[in-house]
């Protein structure tokens, strides 16, 4: 990307020197005026004089030293750019957003909010930890859904990560059927490491794959699979539509199948991790990053060439333009 730069832009203030010069400038008095005996003595003397064309020639000599100045913090006109490497870490986060995840049992800046609000905040923080690892989204209910495919645009990710939201499929829980998209999408990329981070706040109760026998073909291809438990234990406040159209809270079951998403992590060489409240999810993703650590490369390269050279001969024309006209004699 082209761009304008200056090696020393601290140099630039001087330019504040030019409105006090106008100004002092503009505060000279008015001509003096002498007393002649006679008209022919004035116009003798008047005959060969100077012509001073005054602001104009004011203005060229501020613009020379304003030219001069700007060429001492050396302007310099070019590119750079920056290329990232992927780390060699693919990484596919599964979330689930099935009706439950309403539930308000997880505070955000001091307010209660739903599940799925707070793990859209906690996961995007930890997309802008891993720049360069390709990461991808899939969104789950009763089935799953590709949201965003592996990619490196992690701006475009954060996108596709915010239209998450419930309703958008078909309730229910689809844990085996989740992970069987996830492995579909990694299976044939040549990265270092794979992995799946699933997130649901319910047991499996819809798709047509079984959530062990999904983590055995996760496990044959070597991917691991994360899986985090979203919810407080007992009950939790869930909002609803009465039949008048009226929403309000009830109390309702928290229901989170812990041993098989602990036997889904186990199987794949990962862990589960069960989350109560904002803090605890917040600590398992940052857990996780620390687990899959990764190296960033990134390349940088950057060409500049000088405009001082091009200014200075600018402002010596613009003097010298002054001087021609300044010194110039009319008969």
């Amino acid at each position: 990307m082209d761009s304008l730069r200056f090696v020393s832009p601290e140099l630039l203030w001087l330019l504040l020197i030019l409105p006090v010069l106008a100004f002092l400038r503009g505060r000279r008095g008015p001509a003096p005026a002498l007393v002649f005996s006679s008209i022919s003595i004035a116009k003798a003397i008047s005959g060969d004089r100077k012509v001073s064309p005054g602001k104009f020639l004011t203005w060229l000599r501020l613009v020379a030293i304003g030219l001069l100045i700007i060429a001492m913090a050396r302007p310099q006109w070019g590119n750079t750019k920056t290329e990232v490497e992927a780390s060699g870490i693919d990484i596919l986060l599964a979330v689930d957003v099935s009706g439950s995840m309403q539930a308000m049992d997880f505070e955000l800046k001091g307010r209660n909010v739903d599940r799925l609000t707070v793990v859209k905040a906690v996961v995007k923080k930890f997309i802008e930890e891993r720049p360069n690892d390709r990461i991808g989204l899939v969104a789950f209910a009763g089935r799953p859904y590709m949201v965003c495919p592996l990619t490196l645009d992690h701006d475009w990710l954060q996108l596709r990560l915010d239209s998450l939201q419930t309703g958008m499929i078909e309730d229910g829980t689809a844990i085996g059927s989740a992970i069987v998209a996830g492995v579909n999408r990694l299976r044939d990329q040549e990265a270092k490491s794979r992995i799946v981070i699933l997130l649901t706040d319910g047991v499996n109760n819809s798709g047509k794959a079984a959530p062990l026998t999904a983590a055995e073909a996760a496990e044959t291809m070597k991917i691991k699979v994360y899986t985090i438990g979203a919810g407080r234990r007992g009950v939790a406040p869930m909002p609803i539509i009465d039949q008048l159209g009226r929403k309000r809270m009830v109390r309702a079951q928290v229901d989170i199948d812990e041993k098989t998403l602990g036997k889904i992590a186990e199987m794949t060489g990962a862990r589960y991790f069960r989350a109560t409240d904002t803090k605890s999810l917040e600590k398992i993703y940052e857990e996780i990053n620390a687990m899959e650590a990764t190296t960033r490369k990134i390349k940088h390269f950057a060409r500049y060439r000088e405009l001082f050279s091009w200014l200075v001969f600018a402002a010596l024309v613009l003097l010298g333009v002054e001087l021609f006209v300044s010194r110039r004699r009319l008969p």
